[in-house]
C-alpha cells in the first residue's frame, strides 16, 4: 500500500511569530537596503528572510517586490528576521511598524 503526503507547500503548519514582531509592507531596494512601510531600513548582517513555506529566501531575489511581512529588528534597528506572509497570515491583526517602534534610522533626520 502506498501512502502519499501532501505537497510540500501544504505541509507547512501554522507559523508562530515572536510577540515583538511587527507588520510592514517591505520593498527590497538594493540589498541590504529595504523600505518598511515607506521608511528606509537595512537588513542586519546575517538577516534571514523566510518565504511563505518557511524556506530561506535571498533578498536579491525580492528586489522591487512589495511584500506584506512580519519582522523583528535588532538593537540597531536593522531588520534581523523577516517572514513573508500568506494571505491568511496577513489578515491577522498585528501592530504595524509605522504604529510603534523604539528605534530610529538616519532617514528619520535628527531630533
Amino acid at each position: 500500500m502506498l501512502a502519499f503526503g501532501a505537497p510540500a507547500g501544504a505541509q507547512v503548519g501554522v507559523r508562530n511569530f515572536p510577540s515583538d514582531a511587527l507588520r510592514a509592507t517591505m520593498v527590497v531596494v538594493q540589498p541590504p537596503e529595504i523600505r518598511m512601510d515607506g521608511r528606509t531600513m537595512r537588513l542586519s548582517p546575517g538577516a534571514r528572510i523566510f518565504g511563505t513555506t518557511n524556506t530561506v529566501v535571498l533578498s536579491a531575489s525580492l528586489v522591487g517586490q512589495e511584500l506584506t511581512v512580519n519582522f523583528v529588528a535588532d538593537g540597531l534597528g536593522h531588520a534581523h528576521q523577516v517572514w513573508i506572509l500568506t494571505p491568511a497570515e496577513a489578515a491577522e491583526k498585528r501592530p504595524r511598524a509605522g504604529d510603534q517602534r523604539n528605534w530610529r534610522t538616519s532617514a528619520d533626520g535628527a531630533n
